[in-house]
């Protein structure tokens, strides 16, 4: 091979071992220069952090309420009113819902102690009223024939032995009221017996009669059936007189007792309250609902409470005398306490926790906190919580970064400005680097190709 051959394999052949190293070499300096490049154009600083005096609970509301200033503008704009703390009687009214519910001491079933056959319907229909005596059916039965077949005999036989000893007149008397008991004890009326012992022969169906009045609600029989001793043909129910049962919650307990008056008030019947007692008192209570169920008897005139309807029930509680109380609307429950606003001789509404007791739909009682004579907030009170937990907000974002209330100071003028500007060296600029030439470490002289020997 000649020389010039040689010196073109030396320079097309790579040298694997320098060609690495190289690969490597520019790898690290580019690293190093995008690195340089961000330490010098990033901001150099830190995001302000939050003051340690700063209160985060000054815009919470509720509990951090501080006392505040409203003009009689702002108060007729939210609403504000004022009250007088009384002291009084208390009287607390125990408010729950009940339903209509039938009477159950008038409640009635009819059914009969025989076996036989429906022959005729007097009463033939659900919701018709019914009046104690009037004929229900007529039932054939041959028990009731035997029965008052043994009855003409024993009739017969009194007759027979009217003249003989006293005696066989005694047994003969006692036959025929045993035959007389033993159809009234099927329920047959009297008047029933009376027209088979003046007629003289038997009858082959006898009629039922109503044992009470009411209105049918339920009909389980018809015309031409058969039926059993102890089946339920009928139910009836007397509606003169109705229940109203309702649930109260265990805390109003100490409020109810038998005998207690209550008003009933229903959607059906606006403007007409009913007046009743309270009959009874559950001794169990409900472990679900924590509730007692109470009964209350109406009288009901004219039927127009209906079994199923919903009615308000107010029950009057223990009136209690000297009471210190507020209105209802001038205790403001923030889930940790009690809070009133009272208003100062200034005019200023200060918050002020208060211990509560007792209620009614009115007013409310104040066992600590409060005295009689002073001037409350009694309608507006969440609104004037808000404003004071406003002003309570704006007064703890003051040392938040960039919310500071102070005035900001003035320019300075251009002369001072200038000598600032003098006196003040301007931050060094860093160049950044035109090609990779220029950046540190990348000098290409000491990698340069070797020359002809």
């Amino acid at each position: 091979m000649t020389d010039s051959q040689n010196d073109f394999a030396r320079r097309t052949t790579p040298a694997s071992g320098r060609g690495i190293w190289r690969i490597g070499a520019y790898a690290i300096v580019l690293a190093a220069a995008v690195g340089g490049v961000f330490l010098v154009t990033r901001g150099t600083s830190a995001p302000p952090s939050m003051p340690e005096g700063h209160n985060h609970g000054a815009m919470a509301g509720g509990d951090s309420a501080k006392p505040v200033m409203l003009s009689a503008a702002d108060q007729r704009r939210i609403g504000v009113t004022f009250a007088t703390v009384e002291r009084g009687p208390l009287t607390k009214e125990v408010r729950t819902v009940g339903q209509v519910t039938f009477d159950e001491t008038r409640l009635q079933t009819i059914a009969p102690k025989i076996d036989g056959w429906v022959e005729r319907l007097y009463v033939n229909a659900t919701g018709q009223l019914v009046a104690a005596g009037e004929p229900l059916l007529t039932l054939y039965s041959p028990m009731l024939v035997s029965a008052q077949e043994e009855l003409l005999l024993a009739k017969k036989l009194s007759r027979d032995v009217a003249a003989a000893d006293a005696d066989a007149q005694r047994n003969a008397a006692e036959l025929l009221a045993s035959a007389r008991r033993r159809l009234a004890y099927w329920d047959i009326p009297q008047s029933e017996l009376t027209h088979v012992e003046e007629m003289g022969h038997v009858m082959k169906s006898l009629t039922l009669r109503a044992p009470a009045g009411g209105y049918v609600l339920e009909k389980n029989v018809v015309a031409g059936q058969r039926i059993m001793a102890g089946d339920v043909l009928y139910r009836v129910a007397d509606l003169g007189t109705v229940w109203v049962e309702g649930e109260v919650f265990e805390q109003d307990l100490a409020s109810v007792r038998v005998g207690q008056a209550v008003r009933a008030e229903f959607d059906a019947l606006p403007g007409e309250a009913r007046t009743g007692r309270i009959s009874y008192i559950s001794p169990t209570l409900d472990p679900q609902t924590r509730t007692v169920r109470v009964r209350v008897v109406l009288a009901n005139p004219g039927l127009h409470l209906k079994p199923g309807m919903y009615a308000t029930l107010r029950i009057d509680g223990t009136e209690r005398t000297r009471v210190l109380t507020v209105p209802r609307s001038a205790v403001l429950a923030t889930g940790e306490r009690n809070i009133v606003f009272v208003r100062d001789a200034n005019g200023q509404l200060t918050p002020r926790e208060v211990i509560v007791g007792a209620s009614n739909a009115e007013r409310t009682e104040v066992r600590r906190g409060l005295t009689a004579g002073e001037t409350v907030v009694a309608s507006a009170t969440f609104l004037v919580d808000a404003e004071s937990n406003l002003g309570t907000a704006l007064g703890g974002m003051g040392n938040m970064p960039g919310m500071e209330m102070t005035t900001p100071p003035q320019a300075p003028s251009s002369g001072a400005a200038a000598s600032a500007a003098k006196t003040e060296p301007a931050p060094a600029k860093t160049k950044a680097p035109d090609t990779m030439a220029d950046m540190p470490g990348m000098d290409h002289s000491a990698h340069a190709a070797p020359k002809k020997p």
